[in-house]
C-alpha cells in the first residue's frame, strides 16, 4: 500500500513541477519590457522622425512601465541607424522610428547600395501621416488642382516646380502626377532647394509655378494665405485646412501614395510577445490626448495602424515607388 502512495505522490509531485514551470514560462513570456527600451531614430535631431519619436516615448513609457530612450543615429539618409536596427537582437530592445525615406524610397530608388530591403524589418505599426500638399503663388493663374494639370498636360516642359532632392516626397509628388496624367518626367522642369522651407519659399518668391511639399514646413504659409494649396494627398481633409480638396477627390487617388509617416520597426524575427506588447500599446496611446496633442505640434496626424496593416500600407508605397523609379528613370544609384 505504501509503495503505489510514494508513486502517485511522485507522478504528481512531477505535474506539479511541470505546471509551475509552464506558469513560469507564461509569466516570463509576460514580462516585456523588464528594461528601458531603445528608439533608433536614423535621422538627426528636431526633424519629423525625431519629433515622432520623442513624443512616442513620452506617451510608451506610462503605458510599458519601462523607460523608452531616443537615440539618433544619423546619417547615408536613415540608412545607418535603420541598418542598426536590422543587426540588432530580435528581444524588442532595440526599435526604430523609420519614416517613409528610410524604408520605402532608399530601397526602391537605389535598390543596389541600400543595405536592406522594406521588407527586412518586423513591422509595428504606422504612428501617424504627414501629408503633402500642392500648392501656388496666391497671385497664380491656375485656382484650382484642375487648372494646374490642364495646365501641364497643354505646355509640356514649360512649368516649374521646386524640390529637395530627387529621392524626396517634394520631387516624386510631381512626378507621380506627371506619370498619372500620362506626361513624360520632364513634362515640368524641377528646380533643386536644400530642404523643405525653401521649397515653400520659391513658389512664395514665384521662382517656381507649383510645389508639392509636406504640410510640416506650410502650416503658417497657408494659415496666412501666403500660398494657395490646391490638393491635400490624406485620405480625407484636413481638419486644420478643411477647404483643400484631397487627391481622391480630385480624381487621382494615386497620390495618395505620396504622404510622410513614421513608422515603428523591429530588428527581423523579433519576439511576439514584444511584438503584441506593443500593438496593444500603440491601440491606447491612440487615445492618449498628450500624444496626440504632439502630433499636432510637427503637423502629424494620428494614423495608428496594426502590424500587417503596417506591411499591407508599406508595401503597397513600395511597389507604386518602385514602378514609378523604373519608369522614369528616377534610380539615384
Amino acid at each position: 500500500m505504501i509503495r503505489p502512495t510514494g508513486i502517485r505522490s511522485s507522478v504528481l509531485a512531477r505535474a506539479a513541477i511541470c505546471a509551475l514551470g509552464a506558469i513560469g514560462g507564461v509569466a516570463a513570456a509576460q514580462t516585456y519590457p523588464s528594461k528601458p527600451i531603445q528608439l533608433v531614430v536614423p535621422f538627426s535631431a528636431g526633424g519629423d522622425a525625431d519629433m515622432a519619436a520623442r513624443n512616442l516615448s513620452a506617451a510608451a513609457q506610462g503605458v510599458l512601465g519601462q523607460p523608452v530612450v531616443v537615440v539618433n543615429k544619423a546619417g547615408a539618409n536613415g540608412a545607418i541607424g535603420s541598418v542598426a536596427v536590422k543587426n540588432a537582437a530580435p528581444d524588442g530592445y532595440t526599435l526604430l522610428v523609420g519614416r517613409i525615406g528610410s524604408q520605402v524610397l532608399l530601397p526602391a530608388l537605389q535598390p543596389k547600395t541600400t543595405p536592406y530591403t522594406w521588407k527586412d524589418f518586423t513591422f509595428i505599426g504606422i504612428l501617424e501621416l504627414n501629408p503633402v500638399v500642392c500648392v501656388v503663388h496666391p497671385d497664380s493663374k491656375y485656382k484650382t488642382f484642375h487648372d494646374l494639370t490642364d495646365a501641364l498636360r497643354a505646355n509640356p516642359g514649360k512649368l516649374t516646380y521646386s524640390h529637395s532632392g530627387p529621392a524626396t516626397v517634394q520631387n516624386l509628388a510631381p512626378q507621380l502626377l506627371l506619370s498619372s496624367l500620362g506626361l513624360k518626367p520632364d513634362a515640368a522642369v524641377n528646380v533643386p532647394y536644400k530642404g523643405g522651407n525653401e521649397v515653400a519659399l520659391a513658389v512664395l518668391t514665384k521662382d517656381v509655378d507649383f510645389a508639392c511639399n509636406n504640410l510640416s514646413s506650410m502650416t503658417g504659409l497657408l494659415a496666412g494665405s501666403k500660398l494657395r494649396p490646391l490638393v491635400t494627398t490624406t485620405p480625407e481633409r484636413l481638419a486644420q485646412f478643411p477647404d483643400i480638396p484631397t487627391a481622391r477627390e480630385s480624381g487621382l487617388p494615386r497620390l495618395e501614395t505620396v504622404i510622410g509617416w513614421s513608422g515603428l520597426f523591429g530588428p527581423p524575427k523579433m519576439s511576439p510577445e514584444a511584438v503584441n506588447k506593443w500593438a496593444a500599446a500603440l491601440k491606447q496611446i491612440a487615445q492618449d490626448p498628450k500624444w496626440i496633442a504632439g502630433n499636432a505640434n510637427f503637423g502629424g496626424i494620428p494614423h495608428v495602424l496594426s502590424p500587417a496593416d503596417t506591411e499591407a500600407y508599406i508595401s503597397q508605397g513600395y511597389t507604386v515607388y518602385a514602378d514609378l523609379a523604373a519608369r522614369a528613370g528616377l534610380q539615384v544609384d
